[in-house]
């Protein structure tokens, strides 16, 4: 059974934009579309108040903007990128080709070919997110991506140099200072001086998780994104200031982000309560957080651990923090979590942003049938087949005749009927 601290209903998000931001993503992308660079400079200059020269940097303005940071945050940078391409590469060794004679004559295989041209957005605005070039560029070029062409705003006019310095070492072939649906747009459809991509990758706001949706087809797409979501499951064992610390450094990604506690102790939940209203009065980026956690916040009471992992397997959230006992019952017990944090030394922000594992993660629900973004989305899976056999071909060019004549596939059936006639010298039937 479960009862309610606060705010109990396991919702689903709708996973649609509103009316007007759809409406505005359609017309910016139709416009780039038919104005190409003219038409990116016109929203640039509106949205951002930016319109250089050119919006792809130079060598010089790369490293320009590498030499204004702090030695300690360009290493910091490499550090972090480093941990990213080793789980990347780790992932990368799981992902095997194979070719195998499955029967005599009869040769099947499967080989691993990476996407050609990947787009990868790296937000701006409130938070310039560094980690989102890590998570994109070093995963996509680990993958063997040959062209990753990088985008992020100059919001307001200002040069982020942290974020340029981060797609650099990322890898980043080309970095564009643009941002919004008009980057989105441009590296999707491609105008006069940004030549088209064929996969779009990392986070955004409304209007350019909606240009994403928009464009998808046209192009590849990671994820559909929405709000950050963070789910503690906890037990008596757990402590209440660390919970109250962790739900509210994900709620601070933005005002609509869950933040639910599950627990099987109800003196743990109203610490809890009691600790998120009393760390918020400190907490610089209490204007966000504190909405998030009034709106979205939910402390739910349950029987025991079992419980629990039930629960949350509904919720499906993007990052579920396991603080029990015994951590990691969860891996055999929970099913629909994008990304699981075991026990007290782990928590989402160490994923968030330097443990190596990726970002960019399934919200609203989508955990329930996908995972985030791992060095196998940026490569193509496919397979071969070859018959060296006529006996073989000629034994499934029988079985073919007979299973798409079964369809009404009279072209397919001829395709095996003639494979099975050529070993007997004869002309099928229908040839004559």
């Amino acid at each position: 059974m479960r009862t309610s601290l606060k705010n109990a209903d396991v919702t689903i998000s709708d996973p649609t934009s509103s009316p007007g931001v759809r409406e505005t993503v359609e017309t910016v992308i139709s416009d780039v579309r038919e104005r190409g660079d003219e038409a990116v400079r016109s929203y640039s200059e509106k949205f951002d108040q930016w319109s250089p020269t050119s919006f792809l940097l130079s060598r010089d303005e790369i490293d320009a903007a590498i030499a204004r940071l702090p030695e300690q945050t360009v290493e910091d940078i490499k550090t972090v990128q480093r941990n990213v391409e080793r789980f990347a590469r780790l992932q990368l060794q799981s992902l095997t080709e194979f070719e195998a004679e499955v029967e005599p004559g009869i040769i099947l295989g499967q080989k691993n070919i990476p996407i050609d041209a990947v787009g990868a957005y790296v937000p701006g605005g409130r938070y310039p997110l560094l980690a989102s070039a890590h998570m994109t560029i070093v995963t996509a070029k680990v993958a063997g991506v040959r062209r990753v062409a990088a985008a992020t705003p100059a919001a307001g006019g200002v040069v982020p140099d942290a974020s340029i310095a981060a797609m650099h070492f990322a890898g980043a072939d080309e970095i564009y200072l643009l941002g919004g649906v008009q980057a989105v747009a441009a590296l999707a459809v491609g105008t006069e001086t940004i030549a088209p991509v064929d996969f779009l990758a990392g986070p955004g706001n409304a209007y350019v998780a909606e240009a994403k949706r928009q464009l998808f087809g046209e192009v590849g797409i990671d994820l559909f994104a929405g709000p950050t979501e963070v789910l503690i499951v906890a037990d008596e064992t757990a402590d209440p200031f660390l919970i109250a610390v962790d739900l509210l450094s994900q709620a601070e990604h933005g005002p609509d982000s869950p933040a639910i506690l599950v627990t099987t102790s109800q003196e743990v939940g109203r610490q809890v309560l009691e600790e998120v209203d009393r760390q918020l009065l400190g907490l610089s980026t209490r204007a966000v957080a504190e909405v998030a956690w009034r709106d979205h916040g939910q402390v739910i009471l349950v029987d025991d651990v079992k419980e629990a992992y039930a629960v949350a397997d509904e919720f499906a959230s993007e990052h579920v923090q396991i603080l029990t006992a015994n951590p990691r019952e969860a891996l055999d017990s929970m099913t629909n979590y994008g990304a699981l944090f075991l026990g007290e030394n782990t928590c989402v922000s160490f994923g968030d942003k330097v443990i190596g594992t990726n970002h960019v993660l399934p919200t609203r629900q989508a955990a329930r049938y996908t995972g985030g973004l791992w060095v196998g989305k940026y490569i193509k899976t496919v397979t071969y087949q070859e018959i060296t056999s006529a006996a073989a071909s000629a034994e499934l060019g029988e079985l073919l005749g007979r299973a798409a004549r079964a369809e009404n596939f009279e072209g397919h059936a001829r395709s095996g009927d003639i494979r099975a006639a050529r070993l007997a010298g004869e002309r099928p039937a229908w040839a004559s």
